[in-house]
């Protein structure tokens, strides 16, 4: 598995939505402007977060993007999958004409990473949006509130540019 920025920026999106959303829909705009994310490429990935059934768009004044569902019924999977990630490191595990793929090695090394696959695709599906938005305002002071810079921890200080949300 291989995340790529279409991901990451898919899930940072979909938090700050949550956070930010008190019940009304938010522009792509104002998520733009809070997580330094190009409002054209948030576009693409709401228009594919809409197709996946993560959002829904609200039209008209006012409008802008909600969830489509509930913070508890939405996943990390299924945001990643919605923006097409590659979220199984075994995909691609086939033999070649170049391997021997009838190998002990290869053969086990094949089951090792299905069997990671599928303990990635449980750990993706069984965590929620809510999950991560609960732990961001509770159960971490450490954590910052939506949209803030994220603080600096062990002496070490963030990035300006870096954001948790």
């Amino acid at each position: 598995m291989r995340l790529t920025s279409k991901g990451r920026y898919a899930v940072r999106a979909i938090l700050d939505l949550t956070f930010n959303s008190n019940g009304r829909p938010v522009r792509l705009q104002e998520i733009s402007e809070r997580q330094n994310i190009s409002l054209h490429y948030l576009e693409q990935l709401f228009r594919r977060l809409r197709k996946g059934n993560v959002v829904k768009s609200v039209r008209g004044p006012g409008g802008g993007y909600v969830l489509a569902r509930s913070m508890d019924e939405t996943s990390i999977k299924d945001i990643l999958v919605s923006v097409g990630e590659n979220i199984n490191p075994a995909k691609d595990l086939v033999g070649s004409g170049d391997l021997k793929s009838d190998t002990v090695e290869f053969v086990l090394t094949k089951s090792y990473f299905e069997n990671l696959g599928t303990i990635m695709q449980e750990y993706l599906t069984t965590t929620t949006v809510g999950d991560l938005i609960r732990k961001a305002r509770g159960s971490n002071p450490d954590l910052p509130k939506a949209g803030e810079p994220a603080r600096p921890t062990d002496g070490v200080s963030p990035r300006k540019d870096v954001t948790l949300s």
